[in-house]
C-alpha cells in the first residue's frame, strides 16, 4: 500500500496483557499474501509489554497503528476504539493472542467478491499456548440467517470480515462478553446472511488458564443476549438451551472443551 492512500482492509485487534502472544499474531498479519491493510491496535490499559511491542512494530511498518484506551474498558469498547479509527471498506477482526494463516485476507476478499456479500467467516484451527493444534472448526455451513444464528453461533470473530459499505455502520454492543454473538445478531437481524468460506484460514489460541467462572460469566453473557432481541420469554429458554447443548458438542468435536468457547470470543484476556 503506497503512503497516504486509504487501505481497503482495517483489521482490529483489541489487546490486553497479550505480551507473550502479540508478537506472532502481528507477524501473521504482515505476513499476509494481501497487502493492502492497515493493522489498528488498541492497548486496553495493560499491566506488561504488550503496548512496548505494539509500538516497536508500529515504528517499522506505516500500516500499523498502535493506541492505548484512557482506562480499562473491556473487549466490546475497546473493538469501537479501533473501529471510529479504521479507515477500510472491509472490517476484519484478530484478538491479539490469535493468528490468520497467510492467505487468509486473500482468499477471504476473493470469495467476498464472489458471492458479493456483506458479511463472511471462514474455519479455524485450535491451538494452544505452545502452538501445538488441539482441535479445528471446519465443515464451515455455506450460510448463516438470523435464524439460524440464533440456535447456534458458528461464526468465529478471528474469521469475520464485513463489508461496511454494505452493513453500514458497525459497533459492538456494550456487553462485557459475547459482544460479537450481539453484532453478529444485530447485523443478520437487518437482512444481512452471512457467507461461510470452508477453509480453515485462523488459528484460535486457548490459554490454559480457563476457569469455571469464566465459562459460568460466557453462560450468563449469552443468556444477555437473547434476552436483548426482545423475544418471547418460552422461546428465549428454548433457544438458550439449544445453544447450551450445541455449543457443548461443539467443544465436543472440536477438541476445545478444556478450553474457553469460541463462540464467546474473547472474555478471557481483554475483559475483567
Amino acid at each position: 500500500m503506497a503512503q497516504g492512500t486509504v487501505p481497503l482492509v482495517s483489521v482490529v485487534t483489541p489487546a490486553y496483557n497479550a505480551a507473550e502472544f502479540v508478537v506472532a499474531a502481528i507477524e501473521s498479519v504482515t505476513a499476509q499474501t494481501f497487502d493492502d491493510w492497515e493493522m489498528i491496535i488498541v492497548d486496553d490499559c495493560s499491566n506488561d509489554r504488550t503496548l512496548a511491542i505494539g509500538e516497536k512494530f508500529a515504528r517499522a511498518d506505516a500500516r500499523i497503528c498502535v493506541t492505548r484506551s484512557s482506562s480499562n474498558q473491556g473487549p466490546g469498547p475497546t473493538r469501537n476504539q479501533a473501529v471510529s479509527m479504521a479507515r477500510g471498506r472491509y472490517l476484519a477482526f484478530l484478538d491479539a493472542d490469535d493468528l490468520w494463516h497467510p492467505r487468509k485476507l486473500e482468499r477471504q476478499l476473493a470469495f467476498m467478491k464472489e458471492k458479493r456479500c456483506a458479511f463472511s467467516f471462514t474455519g479455524y484451527d485450535i491451538i494452544s499456548s505452545s502452538n501445538q493444534r488441539i482441535g479445528s472448526l471446519e465443515n464451515v455451513l455455506p450460510q448463516v440467517t438470523y435464524v439460524d444464528l440464533l440456535k447456534n453461533n458458528p461464526i468465529g470473530c478471528l474469521t469475520v470480515m464485513l463489508d461496511r459499505e454494505k452493513t453500514g455502520g458497525v459497533r459492538f454492543p456494550s456487553f462485557r462478553t459475547n459482544q460479537d454473538f450481539a453484532l453478529w445478531l444485530q447485523i443478520l437481524k437487518s437482512g444481512i446472511t452471512a457467507h461461510g468460506l470452508d477453509e480453515i484460514l485462523a488459528s484460535y489460541r486457548i490459554v490454559a488458564n480457563s476457569n469455571t467462572r469464566s465459562k459460568w460469566k460466557s453462560a450468563r453473557g449469552v443468556w444477555r443476549v437473547y434476552r436483548s432481541q426482545q423475544l418471547p420469554l418460552l422461546r428465549t429458554l428454548w433457544l438458550y438451551a439449544h445453544y447450551a447443548v450445541r455449543g457443548t458438542l461443539k467443544h465436543f468435536r472440536t477438541g476445545a472443551f478444556a478450553g474457553d468457547s469460541a463462540a464467546s470470543h474473547r472474555s478471557r484476556r481483554v475483559s475483567f
